[in-house]
């Protein structure tokens, strides 16, 4: 069963108008006077491409020689176990197990050449996820902490609640599907993976999130198949079917206020504006018509499911493309699985090429179709990397290890030029010739379709002016 996840927290409370044009005034915060009363009015800078994004997070970090870059004059070492085949992309030619994503090469760019320092899979979970390096040094822990950078979906709906539609909006900003990244291994102790909350900026931006319980059967993961009741996206206790009724959801309203004239009275240092407008928030989409709607996916016809595959990350980038159709602007779907690897493939075993492989190539291609035949493709921006790529030599057992030293990035939609090879890379892909694109790049161009300044500035927990990304430059090259 998977149900929502929520819980609204403290946020960050921007300056006075006064204070703002003073300090801007005064050349303080780096910003001319137009970039200034953007920032202050939370308003685009430049005209939006897209209006949602869908960002596929292929966990553990799949291997560029067994996707986009594959090298089959390599030495036998290094080019891998599968054959290249042509796409419609001139130069582009992938893994021969991706025959679907070579058919419709044309509708998206392959980044070939991201690249970072970061070869850790939470540090890098977290650069990827922000835009930003974590502050937790490399083998100093897993877990997220309230002083990570907040996420891109977070800082979109930050930005989104100050802007005049706000009070408007009948669908959650930003939700992270099908679990919180971490929530399924089966450690002693469950992980919480960095990367995918708020941070500093407060939970009350945390993404609503489904969860889903752990398999007791560690021999099927989920990305080989779920079944229907696994896969009941509805949020948990709260459907009218299961004996709730608006009039009880009412008294349960009530209750809460209750609660609220005692938790404020002990808790003085918490905005209560920000704390009502959350609460409101909450309370009206677990009684939406409208999110009950889109999270049921048993809407869809069986072709449909079947066409994006009946597996766990297949069904979530289906749900991914409901919620956006529905309102949603920022949709996570992270590739994780119950024991722990997922993409992180030390061992070549035949999950990579019976299911990861596959499950990709049917799952990206679907949503990509899908979208662009239902019109929403123009308008939405989709990404689908990893945290990192694998190391060019291979090991004994035909896995690879640990490489953020070049890896590729697939994007779509909004504006970005389809059918393109973006970097150039060495003979054996290791390391970028050209082009070397970062993850500050990436988060750059990602608010930039979004009609977000990128040197827009928020304030950080201690109300500092940062800007959204730094050092990072939009992708121009692939845009339109």
């Amino acid at each position: 069963m998977l149900n929502i996840l929520g819980s609204p927290q403290r946020a960050c409370d921007g300056w006075t108008r006064r204070q703002m044009l003073q300090a801007g005034g005064a050349g303080l915060l780096g910003l001319s006077l137009p970039k200034l009363l953007a920032a202050e009015a939370n308003q685009p800078a430049s005209a939006a491409r897209a209006k949602n994004v869908i960002f596929l997070f292929l966990f553990g970090g799949p291997s560029q020689l067994e996707t986009f870059d594959l090298k089959p004059d390599a030495p036998s070492t290094i080019r891998g176990p599968f054959q290249p085949i042509a796409s419609r992309t001139p130069g582009l030619k992938i893994c021969e197990m991706m025959p679907q994503l070579a058919a419709v090469s044309d509708k998206f760019c392959v980044i070939r050449t991201m690249t970072h320092q970061y070869n850790d899979h939470s540090s890098g979970a977290h650069y990827i996820q922000t835009g930003r390096p974590w502050q937790v040094p490399l083998g100093g822990g897993f877990n997220a902490t309230e002083k990570d950078w907040p996420t891109f979906g977070s800082v979109v709906d930050y930005l989104d609640e100050r802007t005049p539609s706000a009070a408007k909006r009948d669908m959650p900003g930003f939700v992270y599907l099908p679990n919180r990244l971490g929530h399924l291994q089966t450690y002693s102790s469950r992980l919480d993976r960095p990367g995918q909350y708020a941070g500093w900026l407060g939970r009350g931006y945390d993404p609503l999130a489904t969860a889903i319980r752990k398999r007791s059967d560690t021999d099927n993961p989920f990305y080989r198949d779920c079944t229907d009741e696994e896969l009941d996206f509805s949020i948990q206790g709260l459907s009218l079917n299961e004996g709730l009724s608006l009039d009880r959801l009412q008294q349960r309203r009530s209750l809460v206020e209750e609660f609220d004239v005692v938790r404020r009275a002990v808790d003085t240092s918490r905005p209560e504006t920000a704390y009502d407008q959350f609460r409101q928030r909450a309370l009206s989409l677990v009684s939406s018509e409208k999110v009950r709607t889109a999270l049921d996916i048993r809407r869809e016809s069986a072709a449909t499911r079947d066409r994006y595959g009946r597996h766990l990350f297949g069904q979530s980038t289906l749900l991914a493309r409901r919620l956006v159709e529905a309102g949603t602007r920022f949709v996570t779907v992270a590739w994780d699985a119950p024991d722990g690897y997922s993409w992180d493939s030390h061992t070549h075993s035949d999950d990579v090429k019976k299911h990861l492989i596959p499950g990709l190539d049917q799952s990206l291609s679907a949503l990509l179709v899908d979208l662009d035949e239902r019109g929403l493709l123009d308008e939405t921006l989709v990404v689908c990397l990893g945290e990192m790529g694998r190391s060019p030599k291979a090991n004994a057992n035909w896995g690879r290890n640990h490489w953020s030293m070049l890896f590729p990035a697939v994007v779509a939609g909004a504006g970005v030029h389809g059918g393109m090879v973006y970097g150039t890379t060495d003979k054996d892909a290791g390391y970028a010739l050209d082009h070397s694109t970062s993850p500050e790049d990436l988060a750059a161009t990602i608010f930039e379709r979004l009609g977000i300044d990128p040197e827009q500035r928020i304030f950080d927990a201690q109300r500092r002016p940062v800007p959204l990304v730094e050092g990072g430059h939009v992708i121009r090259d692939i845009l339109s």
